[in-house]
């Protein structure tokens, strides 16, 4: 049987970022089963160049929490990521979030990271 109503969703829109933010909480609750969350990064600028980034999600888009398995391995200047985490929507709450934190003495990075995953509803 196929997947009807799969869907792609920005958790942080493509974009150079040069400053460590938490991000917008995203509503995901008309979605089931699994969801795969896709980063995809350039390397960074600068040989001390680090982006971190992580999962998060809330009730109520206020108090956040991580969400266990929920990080992405460090990003360096030494190679560009694509990475991808499973998770199940149905064990997450109704907002997620994708906090990044960049170190470095002046850190630049573009960057991406969508969610995949089936609508209960179409």
């Amino acid at each position: 049987m196929r997947a009807k109503n799969v869907i792609s969703i920005s958790i942080r829109g493509a974009a150079k970022v040069t400053a460590s933010s938490n991000g917008v909480g995203v509503d995901i609750s008309e979605f089931e089963g699994d969801v795969k969350f896709i980063l995809d990064s350039s390397a960074g600028n600068a040989a001390d160049s680090t982006l971190d980034v992580k999962l998060q999600h809330s009730d109520d888009d206020v108090t956040y929490i991580d969400i266990p398995d929920g990080v992405f391995t460090q990003v360096t200047d030494a190679a560009a990521a694509f990475e991808s985490i499973i998770l199940s929507a149905d064990g997450l709450k109704k907002y997620v979030r994708a906090p990044e934190t960049l170190a470095g003495a002046a850190p630049e990075f573009s960057r991406s990271l969508q969610m995949v995953g089936e609508k209960k509803y179409s």
